[in-house]
C-alpha cells in the first residue's frame, strides 16, 4: 500500500507541574482514538520551528512564542484516515508557568474540529492509565532528550 511522506512538527507542552498536554483525536476512517502532542504538517517554505509554533496556536490557542528553538527528530509511521503517513517529525518543547492553561479550538479547520475529541494535561505517572494509544510510542525518550532527568527518564524507572 502507498504511503504519504509527511514531514511534521509537534510540541511537547509542559505546565507548571510538569504535566504533559495531549490531544485525543478520533480517526474519521475507523473511529479509533489516539493521544498525541499538538502539531501537524510542515507547509511548503515553512521551517519546522515555524510549523510547530503555527500548529500550537491553531490547535490550542497557547502562546506560540513559548516554543523553544530546539528539537528532537522522530521517524513516524502512522495510519490515519485510511492512509499511511511516514516521515520525520520534529518535536519541540514549550513550558508554561500556569497550571493546566486553558485551550481554545478556534484555529482548527472544520475536519480537525470534528476529529479533536478532547485534551488533557496529564501527569507522567497517569499516562499508563490512558485507554487509547499514545503517540509517538517512545514518548519518554523524546521527553528525556528535550528535558533530561524528568520523571519520564529511564533513570527514574519510568
Amino acid at each position: 500500500m502507498d504511503s504519504t511522506h509527511r514531514p511534521a512538527s509537534r510540541v511537547i507542552c509542559l505546565d507548571a507541574s510538569r504535566r504533559l498536554l495531549l490531544l485525543r483525536w478520533r480517526d474519521p476512517s475507523d473511529g479509533a482514538y489516539l493521544w498525541e502532542p499538538p502539531g501537524g504538517g510542515i507547509e511548503p517554505g515553512e521551517t519546522p520551528l515555524a510549523a510547530a509554533r503555527r500548529e500550537l496556536a491553531e490547535e490550542t490557542g497557547l502562546d506560540p512564542a513559548a516554543v523553544l528553538d530546539r528539537s528532537v527528530p522522530v521517524d513516524r509511521d502512522l495510519w490515519w484516515n485510511g492512509r499511511r503517513f511516514t516521515g520525520t517529525e520534529h518535536f519541540f518543547l514549550a513550558e508554561f508557568a500556569d497550571e493546566r492553561p486553558p485551550l481554545v479550538r478556534t484555529g482548527l479547520l472544520p475536519d480537525e474540529q470534528a476529529s479533536l475529541d478532547t485534551y488533557a494535561w496529564t501527569a507522567w505517572p497517569d499516562l499508563g492509565t490512558l485507554t487509547d494509544p499514545v503517540e509517538p510510542p517512545r514518548l519518554s525518550a523524546v521527553l528525556d532528550a528535550l528535558v533530561p532527568g524528568g520523571p519520564w527518564s529511564d533513570r527514574h524507572g519510568a
